[in-house]
């Protein structure tokens, strides 16, 4: 069996809807956000849902680390959806042993979303430095990982998904593009106050581009861009133009 799949990703970046396509496939087993807890444990951030975040999972991100690399594969390739902002305090070794993608957002589209959970947002949780700096270290270290922007996903599923199907050795599978509504069993303790709009999809949803932007956000927007470009330049494209 292949190596588990790590997806990082930054909130609000429809990673949940990747989450629920390739758990579309027989071939694969999804884990949702297995990091949550620690990362509320060890930055004592105010997120809804807190306390039952931490009561419902282990903690210690180190050992959830090493359990699902080094737990026995099964017949299903383990599929792991993190938020990047999640790896604090963890060593990167197990880095090593994962196949590592990237889902990034321009945060001219997902600030707005972003703030509406956490209305004090700063550039650190959007993960976007952590996302351009963890790329950066596992390009150093040999590996080659995948972006996925999540316009270019949106605008084209079939082909940007068959790309990241292809990068990981994976035929693709058309099952991947639809869903029944509702949640499904792999969603963590959080999905009520995060996952409203994939728990009313049957599918990517169709892209529409935002138009306004608060003039409150354009502070943070400007800490955001530089980094969201740098990953923006590596991801795969849908080959196809926004309405």
């Amino acid at each position: 069996m292949t190596s588990p799949i790590c997806l990082w990703s930054g909130p609000r970046n429809v990673s949940t809807a990747l989450m629920y396509s390739f758990a579309q496939r027989d071939d694969i087993r999804v884990i949702d956000e297995p990091l949550y807890g620690h990362y509320l444990r060890v930055t004592d951030a105010d997120h809804p849902g807190r306390e039952e975040v931490i009561a419902s999972m282990n903690c210690d991100g180190e050992a959830v680390m090493r359990e699902l690399v080094e737990s026995e594969p099964g017949d299903k390739r383990l599929f792991v959806k993190h938020m990047a902002h999640h790896l604090v305090d963890i060593d990167h070794g197990f880095l090593r042993l994962t196949s590592n993608i990237f889902l990034v957002r321009d945060p001219r589209e997902m600030l707005p979303s972003l703030t509406i959970q956490l209305p004090h947002a700063e550039l650190a949780d959007t993960g976007l430095e952590q996302q351009w700096r963890l790329y950066s270290e596992l390009r150093d270290a040999g590996q080659t990982p995948a972006i996925l922007d999540s316009r270019e996903l949106l605008l084209d599923p079939a082909g940007v998904v068959t790309q990241l199907c292809d990068h990981l050795g994976l035929r693709f599978d058309p099952g991947m593009l639809s869903w029944e509504a509702g949640p499904i069993p792999e969603d963590g303790v959080w999905a009520p106050h995060w996952y409203h709009a994939v728990h009313k999809s049957t599918g990517f949803a169709r892209y529409k581009a935002k138009i306004e932007f608060p003039e409150h956000l354009e502070g943070l927007l400007a800490e955001c861009s530089s980094w969201y470009e740098k990953l923006y330049a590596h991801a795969f494209k849908s080959g196809r133009q926004g309405d």
